[in-house]
């Protein structure tokens, strides 16, 4: 399944709360977006309690239960975590990761919010959640029959809502600050090889593992940071996480080099540092430079003058780094008016970048 649409996690939660009180609804997203967090919080926030089940480890009688004789018939007894006497929610997480048989069971109880003779209590909701084939997570071919008793939507990342969550989760402010400053990393592409990923989920480890070992209150060996960066997230961040753990003497180091206040490090065993920022100062230019230069105000005014004598003075420091700063990445590219200003300006950097 991949839906031609997606929607954030405010968009969900509004969904869940308009749509899931009446027809049961199917969350669809790679693993570690966030889909069971928000499941709670809906629950949480209708008051309701929250049932897990998780589908790949389900067989069909902890569904419809076990037969039991009464007189001359015999009825099945629901499980006692389902047959419920007061309204909740019933979460039925990797439901697409259980055997047809599993899914057969399920069709009464998300089609009817039924078990044999048992109902779910009136106010009750039914959400499901899975991955996706593409995400090389465990999942079966749902029934056509099961696609169609359910409503379904598709969750992303978004790092502007998912940093409102953190501050309120009290997620470790290393964390918090490297996101703000790169919220790009919230989320990597699935690696193909068996190697750790950066989602929500793996920066959540990331900030309990942090607290556990005092980091910010205590001093922690780089070693230590390493072990736990390359533990929980792609390499490639995990190296930017730790550059930018090594620039806290001093968090302000990118806004002082713009102003002029203080320069671009050039020392060789501050080379991980550099690229840190100078990653950070292209995510600057990408949200802070409009593509329309008419439409800038003041500080991108300032921005836009500042930057193309920083990436100057950064191309005689690292040549690599400074095209680094200007090179197309995907969909992101900087505003055609300032890479022609740097054609006219810098145009070595630029034929070399071409």
């Amino acid at each position: 399944m991949n839906l031609p649409l997606s929607v954030t996690q405010n968009e969900l939660s509004d969904i869940l709360l308009n749509i899931a009180p009446v027809r049961p609804v199917f969350i669809w997203g790679a693993p570690g977006i966030g889909k069971s967090a928000l499941v709670e919080k809906f629950a949480d926030s209708v008051g309701l309690p929250c049932v897990s089940l998780l589908g790949s480890q389900l067989a069909p009688e902890d569904i419809i239960g076990i037969p039991q004789i009464k007189g001359e018939t015999s009825e099945f007894l629901p499980p006692k975590m389902i047959a419920k006497k007061e309204p909740y929610c019933l979460f039925l997480d990797e439901l697409n990761a259980c055997s047809q048989e599993v899914q057969k069971a399920f069709y009464s109880l998300i089609h009817e919010k039924r078990i044999g003779e048992y109902h779910l209590p009136a106010g009750s909701v039914v959400i499901g959640a899975g991955n996706r084939s593409q995400d090389s997570a465990i999942v079966k071919t749902m029934s056509s029959a099961l696609i169609n008793r359910m409503f379904h939507v598709q969750l992303k990342a978004d790092p502007t809502q998912w940093l409102s969550w953190a501050y309120e989760a009290n997620i470790h402010p290393w964390v918090t600050d490297y996101i703000t400053q790169r919220p790009d990393h919230l989320f990597s592409p699935l690696p193909k090889t068996e190697e750790p990923y950066s989602t929500p989920r793996s920066w959540h480890m990331l900030s309990d593992a942090l607290k556990e070992y005092g980091a910010g209150t205590r001093e922690v060996s780089e070693t230590t940071l390493k072990i736990l960066a390359y533990g929980c997230l792609s390499a490639s961040h995990a190296g930017m996480f730790l550059a930018y753990t090594k620039q806290l003497g001093n968090q302000h180091l990118l806004s002082e080099i713009i102003k002029g206040t203080a320069k671009w490090p050039s020392r060789p065993e501050e080379r991980d540092v550099l690229y840190f920022l100078a990653q950070s100062f292209r995510a600057m230019l990408l949200h802070e430079l409009p593509k329309n230069k008419q439409k800038m105000n003041q500080n991108a005014q300032y921005l836009a003058f500042r930057a193309k004598a920083l990436i100057r003075d950064l191309s005689f420091i690292n040549h690599e780094i400074a095209q680094m700063v200007i090179s197309a990445d995907g969909d992101n590219m900087l505003p055609d008016w300032f890479l022609v200003e740097i054609v006219r300006d810098l145009p070595r950097l630029v034929s070399d970048n071409t």
